[in-house]
């Protein structure tokens, strides 16, 4: 998908990005209050604000970064959606104004950014940002390459009697990359919407996180603060700049 950009997946998935993602864990949007400590929080790939709503709802004066308009007008449409100030851009820059005590980016789309160096450009430009205690959250999953045997893998997310939800996946373990494709048939017609994701383990983010100056603080298995094994499925980091207290 030589074709697809920063934009591709706001654009194309827009329409039924809350249908798939409609839910929240309120103790997400606990840790993101308690982490902003009455500062502000900026948002890596705002989207449709299904987290940067209900945190500005606590009185958090958040801000967000999207590369897709069609996402950020579904925000828009939702009670309170102006209540969060958004910048049109790759995230990766990190183009918003001022400082901010918490800079966030949540439900793996972190590794929407394409390459290694990507990558670390947005650790490099979050701690530019970094107000002093500031903290930098990321969640996202552990890699199993074992889902993806033969470098592919084709999953059912949903059938009915008049809907099948295809999931298909090709998977780089050399290039740490998946590129697939969700296919939705609807018994007229067949819908695509295309993602690719440059996935990492928790230890090189934390090295691009020391690359910026940045040290782990925290890294639980999700939200409830559950202990962070060889067992575990997603991880939740918490970075600050080397020196900062706590």
């Amino acid at each position: 998908m030589d074709d697809y950009t920063s934009d591709t997946y706001g654009e194309r998935h827009a329409d039924i990005y809350d249908e798939r993602n409609s839910d929240y864990d309120e103790l997400a949007v606990e840790t993101l209050a308690r982490l902003a400590d009455g500062g502000r929080a900026l948002e890596l790939g705002v989207g449709t604000g299904r987290i940067a709503l209900p945190l500005a709802a606590r009185g958090v004066e958040v801000h967000g970064i999207d590369a897709s308009p069609r996402m950020v007008e579904r925000m828009r449409a939702k009670p309170g959606g102006d209540a969060v100030r958004v910048t049109f851009a790759d995230f990766a820059g990190v183009e918003a104004e001022g400082e901010f005590a918490l800079v966030y980016v949540v439900l793996n789309t972190f590794f929407a950014l394409l390459t290694q160096d990507e990558q670390v450009r947005c650790f490099q430009n979050v701690a530019r940002r970094l107000a002093p205690g500031g903290r930098f959250l990321i969640e996202a999953f552990v890699p199993d390459t074992s889902l993806h045997p033969g470098g592919q893998s084709v999953k059912v997310g949903q059938m009915t009697n008049d809907l099948v939800d295809l999931h298909v996946t090709l998977h780089d373990a050399a290039a740490q990359t998946l590129v697939g494709q969700q296919v939705r048939f609807d018994g007229s017609s067949a819908r695509l919407y295309p993602v690719q994701l440059r996935y990492c383990w928790p230890s090189e983010l934390d090295l691009m996180a020391r690359l910026a100056g940045l040290r782990l603080r925290e890294r639980h298995a999700g939200w409830r603060r559950e202990p962070f094994d060889a067992r575990s499925t997603k991880h939740v980091s918490v970075y600050a700049r080397e020196g900062d207290a706590g």
